[in-house]
């Protein structure tokens, strides 16, 4: 940061709160005044005429609200089935595995067969309904635990009542060593008519069956609808607001008395002429939604008639009239108590808010004087560490840097000194036996003056790298890359990692050591980890052009990060290698460099993928920089 501009940031915090809290003091003050008369006012005016039609919106709103938590329910139910027969057969299969585990080495595969299949016949859930069932790919059923005369016969061409074979899929889901959802329409218990009915199978392996289960969505709906009613029989508003919901029966399925849910409505008698009101509200609600006045023969709290204005709204496809109102004798006494309590409230208010608003004012203004010149010590104590902290991660990431690179001289250099000793050697070795040739001579002086050449250039390659820039120059992200894979060829080659690019041509402006230095980093911190394993190693990069960005991918085969550390790999200091080989610093200096000095991001994830037929996982850095 400039002195100059640092020394605007000081006067913007010495001066900026007092001045705004004595702004927004005069402001709220003002607009405290002006809100109270208008509002004062506006309700003196409309309170009469409005305070029913308010009442009407908010008994309106409250319907419409539980009318969409309800349908969003209803559309989930599908959903939410799937799910749960889902993680039932994920847990059946669970069981199953570990069956087969635990006994693989100790019994017959018939045997642990038997196992599984008597474990699994015994688990009974859904309220009895639920079971599990083994199927075999010709399509003969191994289990079918609550309907056994099943049990051991071929059902490849058997059909639901629409005539949908859903054995065939179970035995295609077999065949492809996979797991789906399946829909058909069977018969309940004593029941003639045919049901929706959702399935889940899981392939097993062991055996080369499937295990799954299924349910009638008409089951899991009445599950659906008892959480729903137990949610609408909560639901309060306003003082005394409450939800009814009535069947197309007239039968109470929530209420705010307790006793009258499961009641019929007629047998009740809570309103004159009941019937008729009943099949005026039902009329409503089939055609849509409206309002209804009628006098309800025992008002709750009072047990007194009281006229009364429902909101009723139909849910056609469960038969269910969901309403609420409101009595009128509760509007006529808020509206005297609103007008008196508006008249006696503003008087006093006018007088409390000059007074109140005065001292907060003066009293923020102290308080905001003082955090000003708080704040002002903390900043300047902050850069400073700040600024201490800064370059001392710099000296050790530059030092860590220049490790890396003197060691990467050393591979370098190792084969083109080995070609100017094998060369030297050879030539006065011929030269003592007097068996030297001109050919041999000039062959032997031009790999050592070719070798000298190449040292000369690896040590130019390095000298660049570390000249100190901090002016953005042209370049090009392909000669970049290039130029990270001289520096780094020697140490890759030597562990058999090999680097898979797929990398535009691209020109941008950069400070180009600086984002060197980020490549590097990056494909270092891969090295380490791929050299741990076994497997091919392989590192990926992908560079391309996205809107006005440059977006470059590097990802690697080495497993990936362990999630509760992948937070925290930008961190200073925080590393996951051994204290021998790790500073900490590598990808928190990168992070910064990105982040502030080349104004991108810097991101950390892991990442599956396939390459030749293998699939793979590995940590993945994506960086992303204006090209403009």
């Amino acid at each position: 940061m400039n002195y100059k501009n640092e020394k605007i940031l000081t006067k913007i915090i010495r001066y900026s709160l007092p001045l705004l809290t004595i702004v927004l003091s005069l402001v709220i003050t003002l607009l405290l005044y002006l809100e109270n008369k208008r509002t004062y006012e506006k309700e003196k005016n409309i309170l009469n005429r409005t305070y029913i039609k308010k009442n009407k919106k908010l008994i309106q709103e409250e319907v419409h609200r539980i009318y969409d938590y309800i349908t969003h329910m209803q559309r989930s139910t599908e959903k939410d089935l799937k799910e749960s027969i889902k993680s039932r057969v994920y847990e059946a299969h669970a069981v199953a595995t570990n069956l087969y585990n635990k006994y693989k080495d100790k019994k017959s595969k018939d045997e642990i067969f038997e196992i599984i299949k008597e474990t699994l016949g015994s688990m009974v859930f859904n309220n009895g309904r639920g079971y599990y069932f083994i199927d075999d790919k010709t399509g003969t059923k191994k289990l079918q635990s609550l309907n056994k005369k099943y049990e051991g016969k071929n059902l490849s061409n058997f059909e639901d009542a629409k005539g949908y074979k859903f054995v065939k899929t179970i035995i295609k889901t077999i065949k492809e060593k996979s797991e789906r959802f399946d829909t058909y329409y069977w018969y309940k218990p004593n029941d003639k008519k045919p049901y929706k009915k959702i399935s889940f199978y899981k392939y097993f392996e062991p055996y080369d069956v499937v295990i799954g289960t299924g349910e009638y969505i008409k089951d899991f709906e009445k599950e659906v609808k008892k959480r729903v009613l137990e949610y609408v029989n909560l639901v309060r508003y306003s003082d005394f607001g409450y939800i009814f919901i009535i069947d197309y029966d007239f039968n109470y399925l929530s209420h705010i008395r307790k006793d009258n849910i499961g009641e019929n409505v007629l047998n009740i008698e809570d309103g004159k002429n009941i019937h008729r009101v009943l099949k005026d509200m039902k009329i409503i609600a089939q055609n849509g939604e409206g309002y209804y006045s009628y006098i309800q023969y025992k008002k709750p709290k009072t047990n007194l008639p009281t006229r009364k204005i429902s909101f009723v709204k139909g849910l056609n496809n469960w038969d269910w009239m969901i309403g609420t109102g409101f009595y009128q004798d509760d509007i006529e006494q808020s509206l005297m108590k609103k007008e008196e309590e508006l008249n006696e409230k503003f008087f006093s208010y006018i007088t409390n808010v000059i007074i109140v608003s005065s001292a907060l004012s003066l009293l923020f203004l102290v308080i905001s004087i003082y955090i000003s010149k708080l704040l002002e010590d903390k900043f300047k104590s902050y850069k400073k560490e700040i600024e201490n902290q800064q370059n001392v991660l710099a000296q050790q990431s530059k030092m860590a840097s220049m490790g890396e690179m003197i060691a990467n001289i050393a591979h370098q250099w190792r084969q083109p000194l080995s070609i100017i000793s094998t060369a030297a050697t050879g030539i006065s070795f011929q030269k003592e036996l007097d068996n030297l040739t001109d050919k041999e001579f000039y062959e032997a002086t031009a790999k050592i003056n070719d070798s000298a050449q190449y040292l000369s250039k690896t040590i130019d390659d390095f000298k660049n790298f570390f000249s100190p820039t901090k002016t953005e120059v042209d370049s090009n992200i392909k000669e970049l890359f290039n130029k990270t894979f001289k520096l780094l060829e020697a140490q890759f080659k030597t562990k058999s990692i090999y680097i898979i690019q797929d990398i535009e041509d691209i020109n941008f402006k950069t400070l180009e050591n600086e984002f060197l230095q980020v490549l590097i980093n990056i494909l270092n911190n891969a090295r380490d980890e791929l050299i741990k394993y076994e497997h091919e190693r392989y590192i990926f990069i992908n560079a391309k052009k996205i809107e006005e960005n440059l977006n470059i991918e590097i990802y690697d085969n080495a497993g990936g990060i362990n999630k509760k550390f992948i937070s925290k790999v930008f961190e200073p200091y925080f590393s996951t290698k051994d204290k021998s080989i790790g500073t900490g610093i590598g990808l928190y200096m990168s992070h910064e460099i990105i982040s502030k000095h080349l104004h991108g991001t810097l991101t950390a994830e892991n990442t599956k993928y396939e390459y030749k037929d293998e699939l793979y996982k590995g940590a993945k850095f994506t960086i992303q920089i204006p090209i403009y």
